[in-house]
């Protein structure tokens, strides 16, 4: 992979957060960690999928920054590797890989964000504080349990219960469910979605959304005869015990 050039600006950090970095380029890679470190991040190295998991097994990271193309496992399974046991750590995918159809696969791997090469290194650092706010208001939040029929969800646990059964969420899953939970049966436009969701910062297509929704529909829906996730046709989607 050839070298990119990338602006340096001074960003301060909110905290100390450990992040692993996987990007086999060495350059690059060099450049990312120093720029983090400049910002009091901390940072590890990681230059292929082998390395990347070794080094998960011997420390515990709050943060991931994933290249797709990378030797032995990419980025990609990786990042769904990551995701069959922890919901909740933030992922951000960096890729050369500009098209829609490469952008979707990541998220439908439950990335958080995904950003295209070249970049400015400042931009990094804002989705990372952007991402790592979204994270402590989950975690902080003491907001009351919301109750939806026999949907019971524990905002400040991120935790999620129907029937009584743990139902396994990931963080935009969460944060779409606990949206749609909090209009109290108001609908949701697709572009409220996007705001409050993804905040912008990628071009979030309508058939995007539309995954999420029918990702929480499957974990949500699928084996209850009382939908709760519905669909108001031409205005957006709403949560409620009652059709």
């Amino acid at each position: 992979m050839s070298k990119i050039c990338l602006i340096l600006r001074k960003t301060t950090a909110i905290r100390m957060v450990d992040i692993l970095l996987l990007e086999d380029d060495k350059v690059l890679s060099k450049e990312i960690r120093s720029f983090l470190l400049n910002q009091g991040f901390s940072c590890d190295q990681a230059f292929d999928g082998i390395e990347f998991l070794a080094k998960t097994h011997q420390k515990k990271y709050d943060f991931y920054l994933l290249d797709i193309n990378v030797p032995k496992i990419n980025g990609l399974e990786i990042c769904q590797k990551i995701r069959s046991h922890d919901a909740l750590i933030p992922i951000i995918i960096l890729s050369a890989y500009d098209d829609i159809d490469d952008k979707k696969e990541a998220f439908l791997r439950a990335a958080d964000d995904y950003l295209v090469k070249p970049f400015i290194l400042d931009e990094l650092v804002m989705r990372i504080h952007s991402l790592l706010r979204r994270q402590q208001y989950s975690e902080n939040d003491d907001s009351k349990t919301l109750i939806i029929d026999d949907l019971i969800i524990y905002p400040a646990d991120a935790r999620v219960l129907r029937a009584n059964e743990e139902i396994n969420l990931t963080q935009k899953e969460f944060q779409l469910l606990l949206i749609l939970a909090q209009a109290k049966g108001r609908t949701l436009s697709k572009q409220h979605i996007s705001e409050e969701v993804w905040q912008n910062q990628f071009q979030t297509t309508q058939n995007t959304i539309e995954v999420y929704i029918n990702f929480l529909r499957k974990k949500i829906d699928k084996n209850f005869e009382n939908k709760l996730i519905h669909t108001r046709p031409g205005f957006g989607y709403y949560l409620s015990a009652n059709k």
